[in-house]
Order: structure tokens, then C-alpha cells, then sequence
């Protein structure tokens, strides 16, 4: 019988054990797939809202303010990569300015702090990248960029550290009431928790009405990406956001924190909860419109395109909190943009809920910092030939693209929670993040994930499962070892 037990290892999941580890609970985080951040939150935009498109007084409106409060602090005590770099919002017509200015006032209903109207001629020495069409912006200085999937590894290392449990390639089944608690049936058998917390994404929908007659209902809206070279990461400093639709945010801009350009995303309901698939239209749509903020938008330095799942409510609204004839299950539900921003205030908000239920004492040995995996090219040369005496492993590139370490891969490997995919080693240390896409790198990191593990090749995956790089031997009987 655990105390909580968590379904899901998204940023929402992992930011709630975070929390709830700095009191002695029994602590449980279950996720279907391998590793943490397999779903929403590793494919996302990244942005740091500011605030000032959600609905005043909404719960949207509240956590992603208090989200992005919380944001600098995060990222120092759990090591992750944030920059606060500003967004603009364009405007690319006189017709279109009352919208502009309703806007506006909106952010400063939300409170977001030092908004202000920007001219053409001040908006294009903030930002000389910016299409002459765009007559206007909105500038908010306080949106920001930051790692998901570094955001997301970090909460959930620095939860596992202070004492909760994390079980993987556990897919939930079903959910029951029982005197104590909750009964979950999964793949890998039956577990029971006083309390359980929902942060299953686009599937919280299906384990909310397992337990509650109040039903909810979550569409997958699917949102396509291009990722563009480092080499071209100084376009654009600030976020360049358009007029917000009824769609969603709408094509953005934005250099990530490790020196890329990203454009996207397209908003396409589905009714597969499961499928990322790109589309020839979707990713045209997003060229399209990305060029029409951007126009000297070097589209031939695209590297890659991905699409990600956000889990959009039919209310349009954060649900967060017990259901009325569900105690003791707490749901976070419909968490889709500005979800990323809003996972501290969230975690810590679930947190307080589950506290008042349990009324649990403090943890005496919670350590709230952690350290990352280090970088040798932050190190000076003189500190970087030190480390390679003392760890030789720092001295052999293995992702030429990223000039990746096998040092920082062994790491990933052994540190908690650690990497047992190349999707995982990717997302921790960025090997095959590049321009080439793991085509030189992968073989390598195959061999050490196989060597540190002790396991053939023929067990290494992408991701988990059955997405095995190795399917067998063509030119002997021999296992690769």
C-alpha cells in the first residue's frame, strides 16, 4: 500500500513527486513507457509563457503566472537550462491592432510584469530578423526558454534522491475504489495507493472516468515542428509568437537554449491518442508560416520535423484538483500550452491538495538541489585537460554533431534514473541531436549502452519496447557484444 502513487512521468508526474518528496510518503510514479518525458513533454516547444494569452481568472492564467515566477529559481536548485529571452507577439495589420491591444491589456489583467507596445521602428532594433509587414508588437520580457526535456529529467532525478520510487514499462489497465484507497491493475500486476494523482496526459480523460460519474474528455491536438542547425541559431534572439486563434498560440520562433532555431507548431485534432506522425501539409503550413514572421528563414537548414501530442480538455481548461465523488484522486487533467510553464506551481499546488488529504510530516533528509550531467565545454582548457587526466573517458568524442563525451554518456547511463535507450542518451547529453541525427554516433553509444549494461546489441532500443536497432546478424552466427 503506497501513500500517492503518480501515473505518469511527464513534467506534470515528475514535478508532483518532486514536491511531495520533501515529506515522508510512500511515493510511487508509474509510467507505460521506458524512461520519464516519453510523451507531451518531450515534444513541445519549450517556451516559458509569459501569461498574457490565457484567460483572466482562469487556472491557466494563475499557474502559468505563478510557473513562470518559480522558473529561475527551478532551473539553479535542479540544474537545468533556462534563459529568459523575452517573446514578441506581431502584429501585421491595422486592422488587426484592436486585437493587438486587447491583448495587451489582458497580460495586464494576468499581472505579467513590464509588458509594452512596441512601434515598427523600436520593435525591428529589438529584433532585426522580424518581417517589415509586422507594423506592431507586444513584448514581454519576462517568456522565457527552457529545456523540457532537461526540466523534466531533473524534477524527477531530484524526486528519485530523496526517496521515490519510480516503475517503468508499467502501462495502468484499471482503476477501482477500494475501502483504502485505489486498486490499479497494470501489466506487471496490482497495485493499491491511499491516494492517487493523475498526470497520465492525453489518456488522464480514460483514468478519471474510471472513478468519477462526472465525466471529461481529451482530444490529442497534434502540433508539428522543424528543428534547424546551430549554425543559424542567432536569426532570432527574442520568442516571435503571431496573434493568437482559437487554435492555439499559432506559429512561433524561438531559439531553444542549446543554440537551435525551432518553428512550429500546426494545431490538428486526432483521434488517435497514440500517433505523432508528421504530414507534407502540416510541415508546409509551418514553413509558410514561420517565413511570413521570418522571412530570411533558412529553411535548407532544417535537420529535422517531429510532432508532438498536447492534451487539449473540451473545456478549455486546466483540471486540477478531487472530484466531487472521487476523493483521494486528484486529478491533472487537460494540461496542454502553457503546461511546460506551469509544472512548479502545478506540482506544488497537487502537493498542498495531497497534504491536507494526508496531513504527512516533513522530510528531514530532502535535499532540493541537484547537479547535472557537466558539460566539458563549459570547463576552461585548463580544467577540461584536468578532467581528462583523471577521467578518460571525457577525452573521446562520440558525438562529433553535439561534440559529445563518453564521459557525459556514462553518466547519463549511471547517474539515477539513467539512460537505457538511445533516446535516452539523447535526451540527457544530446547524442544524435545534431546535424546528422545520430547517423554517425549511434553505433557507438549502442556499443556502450550493451557494454555498461553487460547485454548484447541485440537488446538495445530507441525507445523502449520493441524499437530494437539491432533485428540480427547478416554476415555471421555471432551476437554483437
Amino acid at each position: 500500500m503506497y501513500d500517492v502513487i503518480i501515473i505518469g512521468a511527464g513534467v506534470i508526474g515528475s514535478a508532483v513527486a518532486r514536491e511531495l518528496s520533501r515529506y515522508q510518503l510512500h511515493i510511487l510514479v508509474v509510467e507505460k513507457e521506458e524512461d520519464v518525458c516519453c510523451g507531451t513533454s518531450k515534444a513541445n516547444s519549450g517556451i516559458v509563457h509569459s501569461g498574457i494569452d490565457c484567460k483572466p481568472g482562469t487556472l491557466k492564467a494563475h499557474m502559468n503566472l505563478l510557473g513562470n515566477e518559480k522558473m529561475e529559481a527551478l532551473s539553479k536548485e535542479l540544474d537545468f537550462p533556462f534563459r529568459r529571452n523575452g517573446s514578441l507577439i506581431l502584429c501585421f495589420s491595422e486592422e488587426d491592432r484592436p486585437r493587438l491591444i486587447k491583448l495587451y491589456r489582458q497580460g495586464i489583467e494576468n499581472g505579467v510584469p513590464d509588458l509594452r507596445i512596441l512601434e515598427k521602428e523600436d520593435l525591428h532594433k529589438l529584433e532585426p530578423g522580424v518581417s517589415d509587414q509586422a507594423i506592431a508588437a507586444v513584448h514581454a520580457p519576462s517568456g522565457g526558454i527552457v529545456c523540457p526535456f532537461g526540466m523534466n529529467i531533473a524534477l524527477a532525478e531530484n524526486a528519485t534522491e530523496n526517496g521515490v520510487e519510480f516503475r517503468f514499462d508499467t502501462e495502468v489497465l484499471t482503476i477501482s475504489k477500494i475501502p483504502a484507497g485505489y486498486q490499479l491493475l497494470t501489466n506487471t500486476g496490482e497495485l493499491r495507493g491511499r491516494c492517487v494523482v493523475n498526470a497520465a496526459g492525453v489518456h488522464a480523460d480514460k483514468f478519471h472516468n474510471m472513478v468519477s460519474a462526472r465525466r471529461i474528455h481529451i482530444t490529442p491536438r497534434l502540433g508539428e515542428y522543424c528543428l534547424l542547425d546551430k549554425t543559424v541559431g542567432g536569426l532570432v534572439d527574442k520568442t516571435i509568437f503571431q496573434l493568437p486563434t482559437s487554435s492555439g498560440k499559432g506559429i512561433l520562433v524561438t531559439p531553444t537554449v542549446h543554440g537551435n532555431i525551432l518553428i512550429g507548431p500546426t494545431a490538428r485534432d486526432s483521434a488517435d491518442k497514440e500517433t505523432t506522425d508528421t504530414t507534407a501539409e502540416g510541415l508546409a503550413q509551418v514553413l509558410w508560416s514561420a517565413k511570413r514572421s521570418v522571412p530570411d528563414l533558412p529553411v535548407r537548414q532544417i535537420i529535422t520535423s517531429f510532432c508532438g501530442s498536447r492534451a487539449h480538455e473540451a473545456g478549455g481548461e486546466f483540471i486540477i484538483g478531487e472530484p466531487e465523488d472521487a476523493p483521494f484522486f486528484i486529478d491533472a487533467a487537460g494540461i496542454e500550452s502553457p503546461g511546460l510553464t506551469a509544472a512548479p506551481a502545478i506540482g506544488c499546488h497537487i502537493a498542498e491538495i495531497v497534504c491536507d488529504l494526508l496531513s504527512p510530516v516533513q522530510n528531514p533528509g530532502f535535499n532540493g538541489h541537484r547537479k547535472g550531467i557537466l558539460d566539458p565545454k563549459t570547463l576552461s582548457k585548463e580544467a577540461y585537460a584536468q578532467l581528462i587526466r583523471n577521467h578518460p573517458a571525457y577525452g573521446n568524442i562520440v558525438c562529433r554533431c553535439e561534440t559529445v563525451t563518453e564521459g557525459e554518456i556514462l553518466d547519463a547511463i549511471h547517474r539515477p534514473l539513467g539512460a537505457k535507450s538511445l533516446d535516452g542518451i539523447k535526451r540527457r547529453v544530446r547524442a544524435g541531436m545534431g546535424r546528422c541525427q545520430s547517423g554517425f554516433c549511434s553505433p557507438k553509444v549502442m556499443e556502450i549502452l550493451a557494454r555498461e549494461y553487460q547485454i548484447s546489441q541485440l537488446e538495445i532500443t530507441k525507445s523502449g519496447k520493441d524499437a530494437h536497432m539491432i533485428v540480427g546478424c547478416t554476415k555471421s552466427d555471432d551476437i554483437p557484444l
